[in-house]
């Protein structure tokens, strides 16, 4: 195999491979990525998996023979982006070595047989059809709330939904939940579907649709997940397990509120979750007519308070949140404005965006008993 590309087309591609790569060694072939020929002299497909989430992507080249090599992605990917901005050049030679030359650049590398890597599943129906910007929004405004505890199987990931040609996307960890949705898609109308996604395949999707305004497709099998954006694929294990009826979780009955900034009440919390216990994380609201008060202490340490105006005219409350979980969701939320609705202190809290503009968007937060 020979061909020739340019530095940045080659590290561009690469980088969306890296976050794919095993990086436990546990099986060795899984650090590596596949490169290999189309059958098209314009472009080579570069393939990393982890057996549980596999990306194929494209890069322009100039092929001149055809063929594969199974290279390590790391170190393949540190000669080329440190490497001047030029065209590459990449040939196998004997017993599976690759020579990467650049300039007055040359290195050798070992590589492996395209026989050792794992074959990675494609898909054969056609599915979805929806707005690449739409999947990342959906993605960022829940990814967060994914549980970090791996025993909680079904919890690993955010529920994708496709009904009456409308998505949502929902995660929780047991102590929150996230729910983002969108207006009725005309690529996602009639076809329901309901599947976990894990949150590792989440995460590179966040990657494969940054800036991008093309449609994405998404399709599925019994056991995997498909999702297309131009040149670019990748695929996942579907999670199995029952996620939670996440509808039963909403309140209902949350009589009190308040609207506020949101980079104000965010830059409030922050500097009150200074003094916060670094367990909890917990910071106190204290509501009051026209004022919220928000304040933290911990033993030898000290105290902290921040006062903001709101427009509450409910009854007194003091109400203790984890001031991560509050942060989360102001970091993402996009609005300038947001919503806090209260029942009493025991109850969760719902925080949303305040805009009618705004997409469906509903965070569910659970109080914590502070002393």
């Amino acid at each position: 195999m020979n061909f020739r590309s340019s530095k940045s087309a080659v590290a561009r591609e690469l980088n969306l491979l890296q976050g794919v790569v095993e990086k436990k060694n546990t099986i060795p072939i899984l650090s590596h990525i596949l490169i290999e020929t189309t059958g098209n002299a314009s472009e080579v497909s570069m393939i990393a998996t982890d057996l549980d989430v596999s990306v194929r992507t494209t890069c322009e080249a100039e092929v001149t023979t055809q063929g594969s090599m199974v290279v390590s992605a790391r170190k393949l990917f540190d000669i080329v982006r440190n490497l001047p901005e030029a065209e590459i050049e990449f040939a196998t030679q004997d017993n599976n070595w690759v020579r990467v030359s650049c300039g007055s650049s040359e290195f050798k590398i070992a590589g492996q047989a395209k026989e050792h890597f794992p074959s990675t599943p494609k898909a054969d129906t056609r599915g979805l059809s929806f707005p690449a910007r739409l999947l990342s929004v959906l993605i960022g405004r829940t990814i967060y709330a994914i549980t970090q505890e791996e025993s909680r199987y079904a919890l690993n990931g955010s529920l994708f939904l496709s009904s009456d040609g409308r998505l949502q996307m929902v995660a929780t960890d047991g102590h929150r939940l996230a729910i983002s949705g969108s207006e009725s898609v005309e690529g996602a109308a009639g076809e329901n579907l309901r599947v976990i996604i894990p949150k590792k395949a989440l995460g590179e999707l966040l990657k494969l649709t940054l800036g991008e305004e093309s449609d994405m497709e998404f399709s599925k099998d019994e056991n995997h997940l498909f999702f297309r954006i131009g040149k670019r694929h990748l695929t996942s294990r579907m999670l199995a397990g029952q996620f939670p009826n996440y509808e039963l979780v909403l309140p209902k009955n949350n009589d009190k509120a308040f609207t506020t900034g949101t980079e104000n009440i965010a830059q409030a919390i922050r500097r009150a979750a200074l003094m916060a216990d670094e367990r909890s994380h917990g910071v106190k609201f204290e509501m009051a007519t026209g004022r919220l008060s928000i304040t933290s202490q911990t033993a030898d340490v000290g105290e902290a308070k921040e006062t903001i105006a709101v427009d509450y005219e409910g009854e007194a409350l003091s109400i203790g949140f984890n001031a991560t979980y509050l942060l989360d969701f102001l970091s993402v939320v996009g609005t300038e404005q947001v919503i806090f609705e209260f029942r009493d202190d025991q109850s969760p809290a719902l925080l949303r965006p305040a805009s009618k503009d705004a997409e469906d968007y509903r965070y569910v937060v659970m109080p914590m008993r502070l002393m």
